[in-house]
């Protein structure tokens, strides 16, 4: 079962604490909460998300330092989602508006453990089972999305986890967003220069662990002929077998990038005066590695 839910409540009536400084509409209630974790110690920062019965969002947020929330929703039924790094996430449907249900409500989260490393040793990334993937913005509000299709890289697993280090190199030629003129002016001296600058490389000896999956892999990026330090927000998603036997772990990673950062300045400016290529570039990363003997 995901989480556990002790007197999950709604509310067609406020209590004594809320009634004194929230006035209503008459077709509005309160959905009032706390999540707490097993030993009821308040899990603060955790995300919730309130969704009508098709699945549509009505309202999300995190929890307040004590684990707590109270939303005003029209009455009706809804379905509430929570979820917290290290525990198992909750789903349930709920009624506002109902005075059968008043009162504040409890969900008991339950810890989960996180996905064991990979051992220690040397892994390659599998580059059929992977993406490195980005979108830039155009025009002020489209999002165009690319990837590079050839690229390769190992990982060293220490017996530290945070002694690990990885090195990807990217073919910069192989940058790839599905039109070929605006891939071949990608590819020129206006951008990637790749003729000049034929590769991507990103090299990290520093794995710092976050909390629970998550972790920052700290490195150096060398694009266009220049070299920045990048740090990619990282989840570790566990380990796996692959259709032959052998181990495989896997990951997602974010990092934003300034394009101008590395020397990539061209521009062209519309009539309105709007940019028409955004500066930063969100790259995503869906990697997964496999181990070597």
């Amino acid at each position: 079962m995901f989480g556990r839910r002790r007197g999950m409540e709604t509310a067609g009536s406020s209590s004594p604490h809320t009634s004194a400084t929230l006035t209503l509409p008459p077709t509005a209630g309160l959905l009032s909460c706390r999540v707490l974790d097993t030993v009821h110690q308040p899990v603060r920062q955790a995300a919730f998300e309130v969704t009508d019965p098709i699945g549509r969002r009505i309202v999300s947020g995190v929890t307040d330092p004590y684990g707590g929330f109270t939303v005003a929703l029209p009455e009706g039924e809804y379905r509430l989602s929570v979820s917290a790094e290290g525990y198992a996430p909750f789903h349930g449907a709920t009624l506002v508006g109902d005075p059968a249900q008043p009162g504040t409500g409890e969900i008991i989260l339950d810890a989960v453990e996180p996905p064991l490393l990979p051992q220690p040793g040397h892994w390659e990334l599998d580059p059929t089972h992977s993406s490195l993937a980005f979108t830039a913005r155009h025009i002020g509000f489209a999002r165009i999305g690319g990837r590079f299709n050839t690229f390769a890289g190992a990982v060293r697993i220490a017996d530290r986890m945070e002694d690990s280090s990885m090195h990807v190199i990217i073919d910069a030629a192989s940058i790839d967003t599905g039109v070929r003129l605006r891939d071949d002016h990608l590819r020129s001296g206006d951008f990637l220069d790749a003729a000049r600058y034929p590769t991507v490389e990103f090299y990290s000896e520093r794995f710092i662990h976050r909390s629970g999956s998550h972790w920052a892999v700290a490195g150096a990026l060398t694009l266009h002929g220049i070299g920045r330090s990048v740090t990619l927000d990282t989840q570790y998603l566990g380990l796996g077998t692959g259709l032959e036997g052998e181990p495989r772990a896997a990951c997602r990673a974010t990092a934003e990038l300034h394009r101008e950062d590395f020397g990539l300045n061209w521009q062209s400016v519309l009539a309105q005066g709007i940019a028409a290529i955004g500066s930063s570039v969100e790259v995503t990363l869906d990697v997964q590695i496999v181990h070597k003997a």
